[in-house]
């Protein structure tokens, strides 16, 4: 009788050391798991010493608005734009800061491959300038905003008195035309030649409605490198910031725009502001202080 109740008393406890046992084991699991990224750390935790809190956090879009500036104030900082860190989704490495712009409708603001307009952004205030266009038909690329369309009849107006008429060849685009018109340009010359003279949807000044390319009134040369050759293109060199427009991508500036030279390309900035541009011989990336420089394409 005390055998058979020693023997129940060992089994019984064999059985309580098996069950202790399996515990242990999945609770060391999970920790293993954790310690890995395997499982989900808690929302709450913004750091670890085994740095999987800090990891998880960099893969995720960052987003910090900063404080919004008017046109006047713009070139002294880069206020108005909040930061956006992309990761590259093959890599899965942090990628350059895209900045979106918080204040669209600023005349001075800067657009392009590390400043984005917002995707739902449309300018309230375009109409179509009273000047000649390279094409007939009533199109959304013949508008600009009210302020530019009004400088560009003056400009276009004087270089018409110097013998020099001009006209245009494609101003407003929206985001849908923009990113239509990138993706045709991947298309035929694949993404790292498009890259370096068309912008990605977003990225594009025409999207503000403050961009436009010209060519003289016969159309020839019409946004190709001969119009630098040309007496229009001269012209406008001399006298675009007179009516507050610049040459939006001078030659030799290609590693801060990121853009190849467009000596058709015209933007409005305003008279102060592009006349200052002008006399300091700088690009509107250099002009707009502390502004995220924009390196030369890799390709």
């Amino acid at each position: 009788m005390n055998s058979r109740r020693t023997t129940a008393a060992a089994l019984l406890l064999a059985a309580f050391m098996l069950v202790s046992a399996a515990c242990g084991d999945g609770g060391s699991k999970t920790q293993a798991d954790t310690a890995a990224g395997t499982s989900t750390p808690p929302a709450s935790s913004n750091t670890s010493s085994t740095g999987t809190s800090a990891d998880a956090s960099k893969s995720k879009p960052s987003e910090t608005p900063a404080a919004s500036t008017n046109g006047q104030n713009q070139a002294s900082g880069t206020a108005g734009v909040k930061q956006t860190a992309q990761t590259d989704t093959k890599s899965g490495k942090k990628t350059d800061d895209i900045q979106v712009v918080a204040n669209p409708a600023d005349v001075a603001v800067l657009v392009n491959k590390t400043n984005k307009l917002p995707d739902s952004y449309k300018p309230q205030d375009l109409v179509d300038p009273n000047v000649p266009f390279t094409f007939k038909e009533k199109l959304e690329k013949r508008k600009m905003r009210k302020e530019a369309a009004a400088a560009l009849e003056k400009l276009f107006e004087a270089a018409k008195k110097d013998n020099l008429p001009l006209a245009g060849v494609s101003a407003y685009r929206s985001h849908e035309t923009q990113k239509t018109v990138y993706n045709r340009y991947v298309q035929k010359d694949g993404e790292a030649a498009a890259n370096k003279y068309s912008a990605k949807p977003g990225h594009s000044e025409h999207e503000t409605g403050l961009a436009i390319d010209v060519a003289g009134s016969s159309g020839k040369c019409a946004a190709q490198d001969c119009f630098g050759a040309t007496k229009e293109a001269k012209w406008l060199a001399e006298h675009a910031a007179d009516y507050g427009f610049i040459i939006r991508y001078p030659e030799g500036k290609e590693g801060i725009t990121g853009y190849q030279y467009e000596p058709w390309h015209l933007r409005y900035v305003g008279v102060d502001t592009a006349k200052a541009i002008v006399k300091q011989g700088v690009t509107l990336e250099e002009y707009v202080k502390n502004a995220v420089p924009v390196t030369k394409p890799k390709s």
